[in-house]
């Protein structure tokens, strides 16, 4: 088999050139071809110098991570950076593109290293709830120094090529070609005798931090703040600090371990799936490799309120023009004031600049009325939740959008195909579901019409891709995937209040989890909403139908479920809800029980999982992964338990169909009962992750 790594002679320089499509990953074949071609060099005394570069669009982007979930073979970075840190031949890295993990890992085992001006470098191993294993965590503190290296490391977040200069992690900025701009510094190096720095034996970057250590410790604790429930973040911080207090190769024998220890854990596992299912969720059934999606330069979004206004901010993030149009002036000018003051809050927080700030709101045009609409490449509706709202405007908008204009809904429950007939141009129309608050929000649902064209479908994806959304294609029915399954959850939250849980037990087994409790997340939307809702289709929610009645709404009114004080949205359990509740269960000839914790972790996830299961089942999502997206890019479900349909995997099959059997006896409610796709996996041993 042909080696991924090739020798080519530019004079005394060698370079070692990288070719593995599509983005370079380090695989057990890279590697060996690494090793065998720096040893080759090593030993020919016509190279005096070596470059490593890469072919096609980048750099090493980092490790082939489905390597992760088998035994390692080949040689190990440490014994490639040993390589390439020998003193007899200087090495330099040309990195273009990202050099992102053990990428950026290899680079700083060369004794140079180079830029292109759009490069970026990072260490995002985190994200995949691992530490470095290749050596990042002892070069990348010598390199840049301790503090900065763990706030990188501990974030995963990249940086830039200018400041990776100035930082030190890099030598020079190159614009061009990679292979022609390492040569020629390889050259210089040559020509101007340089020493050949390796990163291993330098320790002048440690020195401030290893005399006072709460530099690194400030830092390590700033980098922290937003890591509930997360083990890999903690590793990173241990990690990082042995660079100040323990020999280098000790340090990296003690990397590796803690880099397997890791890996073989469950939320490296958890962590894993999802990387993969963002990349099987760009993958649309009936959406062939090559449709190419349609040309969106400008966008107009039909209603100024919460919704709407997040959405437009969402493009204008991403540099998209946007019109925000309302059928009244003093709507409009209460929406562009709510973005305006957004946008003001977030650079206050977060060090935005002003020119930032003033270029956003640039892109953003008020209009009033929908004829304004007319030359937009893609329309977004985000009115009142209501269909003949919803149908009106799509009959007006069939007339003033041009040709070719993708009509979108944001509805979150409606039927996206009835809202398509209206239209003379059904292969248009389709749902982009957005959440709230849309300019944070990372999910978008793609709501695929019966009608909706293959280049739609791939053109919504791709938009939302390109402001920084997650996509996720999903099929026509009441709530799609995540609010389907949340008013599941939902119903049971509500009726363990009846069988015998308060509020706040139910919310804090939910918070140990790592999700915010169903009933304080109701006290912040609004109980009052859905109040409206059941009192136009005639269902009813006792106790939450009692609680708006009192005029507790939620947070807005300062009681709710909670009670709140003033200026605060911390809640505060409420005696007063108590004996609520407690009469309202007697009112309706109920007994009441204790309700342990573990009863309700399972009440408010096993059900979830049921309906997933009938998700599945009726071919609303293609994959269970995308389920998973779902919650865990649109509600805040932890990431490092995979999302539901990963979760119950790992629990096992059997033992939720066996806990929800048991429930729907319980209840007397068959809604609970193990649908046929969860029976038949869970009698086949099977899993989500394995149907097809």
């Amino acid at each position: 088999m042909t080696s991924p790594v090739s020798i080519e002679k530019h004079g005394t320089v060698a370079v070692l050139l990288v070719d593995n499509p599509p983005v370079n990953a380090l695989g057990s074949a890279v590697r060996q071809g690494l090793r065998d071609a720096m040893r080759e060099v090593l030993d020919n005394p016509q190279y005096a110098a070596v470059v490593l570069a890469c072919a096609g669009r980048t750099f090493i982007s980092g490790a082939d991570i489905r390597e992760f979930d088998q035994k390692i073979e080949g040689p190990s970075l440490d014994e490639i950076n040993r390589l390439f840190e020998n003193r007899s031949k200087p090495v330099v890295a040309a990195i273009h593109g990202v050099a992102f993990g053990g990428g950026l890992e290899v680079a700083m085992g060369c004794h140079f290293r180079i830029a292109a001006s759009d490069a970026k470098l990072g260490q995002p191993e985190v994200k995949l709830g691992l530490i470095p294993g290749g050596g990042g965590t002892q070069r990348l503190p010598r390199a840049i120094g301790p503090a900065r290296a763990v706030q990188l490391i501990v974030t995963g977040d990249p940086i830039g090529a200018e400041e990776a200069l100035q930082l030190g992690l890099v030598h020079e900025i190159f614009e061009g070609d990679p292979v022609a701009a390492g040569v020629a510094f390889a050259q210089k190096v040559l020509s101007e005798r340089r020493p050949a720095r390796s990163l291993r034996d330098d320790d002048s970057k440690l020195k401030a931090a290893r005399a006072d250590r709460s530099m690194l410790t400030k830092a390590a604790a700033e980098a922290m703040k937003r890591n509930k429930g997360l083990e890999a973040p903690a590793a990173c911080v241990e990690a990082v600090a042995w660079c100040l207090d323990v020999p280098f190769d000790e340090a990296i024998r003690r990397e590796w371990t803690l880099f397997t220890r890791l890996r073989s854990g469950d939320q490296s596992k958890a962590l894993r799936h999802v990387f993969f299912a963002e990349r099987s969720s760009n993958k649309i059934a009936g959406v062939e490799a090559g449709t190419r999606p349609r040309k969106i330069d400008s966008v107009a979004i039909i209603g100024a309120g919460t919704m709407g206004g997040g959405i437009a901010m969402s493009f204008a993030n991403a540099g998209i023009p946007v019109k925000l149009i309302e059928i009244a002036k003093d709507s409009l000018d209460r929406g562009l004031g709510t973005i305006r003051k957004n946008y003001e809050a977030t650079a206050a927080r977060s060090g935005m600049s002003s020119d930032t700030v003033t270029k956003r709101l640039g892109l953003i045009a008020g209009a009033v009325g929908l004829e304004h609409a007319g030359q937009a490449d893609l329309i977004v509706e985000a009115a009142f939740e209501t269909m003949q709202i919803k149908k009106d405007i799509f009959s007006e908008l069939d007339k003033v959008a041009k040709p070719g204009a993708i009509l979108a809904t944001n509805t979150s429950f409606l039927d996206v195909n009835a809202i398509a007939a209206v239209t003379k141009r059904p292969q248009d129309v389709l749902g982009m579901h957005f959440f709230s608050p849309a300019n944070i929000m990372k999910l978008c649902e793609i709501v695929r019409s019966e009608k909706s064209a293959p280049d739609v479908l791939a053109t919504a994806a791709a938009v939302a891709r390109r402001i920084g959304k997650i996509p996720v294609v999903v099929g026509v029915c009441y709530g799609f995937v995540g609010n389907r399954m949340l008013v599941v959850r939902l119903l049971q939250a509500r009726k363990m209040l009846l069988d015998g849980a308060l509020p706040e037990q139910v919310d804090a087994v939910a918070t140990r989890f790592g999700m915010m409790g169903p009933f304080a997340m109701g006290d912040m939307a609004g109980l009052d909403i859905g109040w409206r809702s059941r009192k136009d289709s005639g269902e009813t929610s006792p106790i939450e139908d009692a609680l708006c009645e009192a005029g507790r709404f939620g947070q807005k009114t300062g009681a709710g479920y909670y009670r709140y004080d003033a200026g605060s949205r911390t809640p505060i359990p409420d005696a007063d809800v108590e004996a609520l509740i407690v009469d309202t269960s007697r009112k309706l000839g109920i007994t009441r029980r204790q309700i342990s914790d573990a009863e309700i972790h399972e009440r408010l996830i096993y059900p979830m999982i049921n309906e997933g299961a009938r998700i599945l089942e009726e071919g609303i999502v293609e994959r269970a992964s995308d389920i998973d997206l779902v919650w865990l890019y649109g509600y805040g479900w932890p990431p490092q338990t995979g999302g539901p349909m990963f979760l119950a995997d790992q629990v096992g099959l059997p033992v939720v169909a066996e806990r929800l059997a048991f429930m729907a006896a319980l209840d007397k409610d068959e809604t609970l009962r193990p649908v046929p796709l969860l029976h038949r996996l869970a009698t086949a041993s099977g899993t989500f992750a394995a149907f097809k």
